[in-house]
């Protein structure tokens, strides 16, 4: 069975577009948001549209605020490094080059994980490709201050795709909150800040998004950014957005692809994550190989996820524009879950993520739509 692949349309407004929005408003009269001296964007990792509405009685300060125009996309595929380096570099992965959880170097041979698994063969500052929003802000003369937690301070991730600004720690949410606040008043000049807010997806992995672990941690966070909000000065505007949402998939909605052998022949490398698989033949294979391949798929799975070759997935604009260099990363198939399952190869030893509950990295609504909500002199 086969499905029609959803169409991207590039040039449509998403993640990529809100800190060039920012540094717009700091710099020049015109853009999308009010002039400011100071803007700050609040990224809550996995916080997506559709979790904050089912959630909505946890977050009284920030659910009112979700509506039509007060969403916005996330990338493709809706999985952290894709979309963390989609906001900062304000461009789709087909040009940043983070197209997946797990994405091939094809120099190495190999499958590496673009969060952590950063190593002298994949250089973060060659392999992110592009100059960040932080340093074309300081060639502007703005003040740029990512705000995290210690642990992320000196990792590849980091420094692939938060260069150009300074790097604080706190501990807590409102920590990181308070310290974004602790740049404007130290400040006499413009500044653009990122405050990183990594909890609720590391709960929903663990829990899921439905647990009573990760809205408590909403509920938390809410609580945070409301007390944060009424001491934002009259001259800095935030937006609290997300780099995707989550699904719950529970252990039995679980495909282990390789136990039907047409699904993995030929294939060379498994990349991406399990609501994202990119699977990756020999060097040498060509587009009849790749067509081989996601014919497979799409008679087997094709009624619950979306199957493409690379060529397809990019004639649909999933990636945005891909530049060359880009191109042998992203898988040769890619097969993308419409339905609440998670793909696993059981043939590796090491079985701990199938323990993951919260799962994301696909086309459908409930991950890739996140909200963006102004506070401050963003709000609306």
């Amino acid at each position: 069975m086969t499905s029609m692949l959803p169409t991207v349309d590039p040039d449509s407004r998403s993640l990529a577009d809100v800190l060039p929005d920012c540094l717009a408003s700091l710099t020049s009269s015109g853009g999308s948001l009010p002039s400011a001296d100071h803007a700050i964007v609040v990224l809550v990792d996995g916080l997506g549209a559709a979790n904050l509405r089912g959630a909505a009685a946890h977050a009284r300060f920030l659910a009112p605020r979700l509506g039509p125009r007060s969403t916005t996309t996330s990338a493709f595929p809706s999985t952290t490094a894709a979309g963390i380096a989609t906001l900062t570099t304000g461009a789709l992965p087909g040009r940043h080059g983070l197209v997946s959880y797990r994405a091939r170097d094809l120099a190495g041979d190999r499958v590496v994980n673009q969060l952590s698994g950063w190593d002298p063969g994949m250089v973060p500052e060659t392999w992110q490709r592009l100059p960040t929003v932080f340093e074309r802000a300081r060639a502007e003369g703005v003040t740029t201050t990512v705000i995290g937690q210690e642990r992320y301070r000196g990792s590849g991730f980091t420094r692939a795709v938060l260069r150009g600004a300074d790097y604080r720690a706190g501990r807590s949410m409102a920590d990181r909150l308070d310290a974004a606040l602790d740049v404007v008043a130290a400040s006499s000049g413009r500044t653009l800040s990122y405050v990183y807010v990594p909890e609720l997806d590391q709960a929903a992995h663990e829990y899921g998004w439905e647990s009573a672990r990760w809205t408590a941690l909403l509920e938390e966070l809410d609580g945070d950014l409301r007390r944060w909000s009424a001491r934002l000065p009259a001259t800095a505007g935030a937006l609290v957005t997300a780099d995707h949402g989550v699904v719950d998939v529970p252990a039995h909605q679980h495909v282990l692809f390789d136990q039907a052998p047409a699904l993995v022949d030929g294939v060379r490398h498994v990349g991406g994550e399990p609501r994202c698989l990119h699977l990756y033949l020999d060097a040498a294979a060509d587009a009849a190989d790749h067509e081989r391949l996601a014919a497979s798929w799409r008679s087997e799975e094709g009624a619950r996820s979306w199957v493409a070759t690379r060529a397809e997935a990019i004639e649909h604009g999933w990636y945005g524009e891909v530049d060359p260099e880009v191109l042998p990363r992203i898988g040769d198939v890619i097969v993308a879950t419409r339905k609440r399952i998670a793909y696993y190869d059981s043939r590796p030893t090491d079985q701990s993520a199938r323990g993951m509950i919260g799962q994301h990295g696909s086309l459908t609504d409930d991950e890739r739509r996140i909200p963006l909500l102004g506070l401050g002199r963003y709000e609306p």
